[in-house]
């Protein structure tokens, strides 16, 4: 794919969606930034270097949600983590939240975005989900099905849009060093009495993920690397440890991954 033409990206307030918003105009595309809060535009208008508007798009309100005439690129990145504990002791109400930004806020926007996309008979849409959806881990349940829900819909879209001439690629990655991440670093878990051993031993083994995160901006551009890749797989990463990641899921059974993480929290 030639860089050129509009592309919108969803949740570019911060972190992973600003970053390649900002890339994409560098690159050459004209770059629709969208975000739910508009306080993050000036800054951002400001460090662009290229082509970029800002518009208002919360996923969770199907009336703020339009897509140029023009587009060639969906960046369907808004997205949050929360909820990190046990089945038993998840409120409902985060699951839903989850459910609602992150897979049907999304369906949505895809929704509105592939009719112009078949109309012209190209595009990508680009998906990011993350890098946790390839490992079990305890207490990530609820962010992980709502990741895993969304990479299931990629590969439907994969089938499902490429009579038209839509290129459909799913990211997924590893540590960024993003609020999302950092927010990730407590686990409520570790507050539910029988799981609290489990829950600090994960969160003892968070450290080690700083010393390999990469900055959001070194992820965008492998980002765009990928959507402008005409032979870019499905899945791919955008950082070391997502490149590991992705690579011992490709080469292993279900099963296996299964018992490695089931031996690694055992006991």
């Amino acid at each position: 794919m030639e860089p050129r033409g509009t592309a919108l990206v969803t949740g570019a307030s911060r972190g992973i969606g600003r970053a390649v918003a900002l890339e994409l105009a560098a690159r050459g595309f004209s770059v629709v930034a969208t975000m739910r809060d508009l306080a993050e535009a000036p800054t951002l208008l400001a460090e662009a270097r290229g082509a970029l508007t800002v518009e208002r798009l919360d996923v969770t309100d199907p009336s703020s949600i339009q897509v140029p005439d023009d587009l060639r690129v969906l960046v369907n990145n808004a997205g949050f983590q929360d909820a990190y504990l046990p089945v038993e002791a998840l409120p409902l109400g985060q699951l839903r939240a989850l459910l609602e930004t992150n897979v049907v806020g999304q369906v949505a926007v895809l929704q509105h975005a592939i009719p112009v996309l078949r109309e012209r008979g190209e595009g990508v849409v680009c998906t990011v989900t993350s890098s946790s959806i390839l490992l079990a881990s305890p207490f990530y349940g609820a962010y992980r099905a709502s990741k895993a829900a969304m990479s299931m819909l990629c590969e439907t879209l994969y089938v499902e849009l490429a009579p038209f001439g839509i290129r459909v690629v799913e990211i997924v990655p590893g540590p960024v060093d993003t609020r999302g991440l950092a927010h990730s670093s407590y686990l409520p878990a570790v507050e539910v009495a029988p799981y609290r051993s489990m829950a600090e031993q994960m969160m003892a083994g968070r450290g080690r993920i700083k010393d390999v995160m990469v900055s959001p901006a070194r992820a965008a551009a492998r980002i765009v690397d990928t959507i402008l890749d005409d032979d870019a797989p499905l899945k791919s990463s955008c950082d070391p440890m997502g490149d590991a990641m992705l690579e011992t899921w490709r080469r292993s059974t279900d099963q296996e991954l299964l018992d490695r993480a089931r031996e690694r929290y055992s006991g």
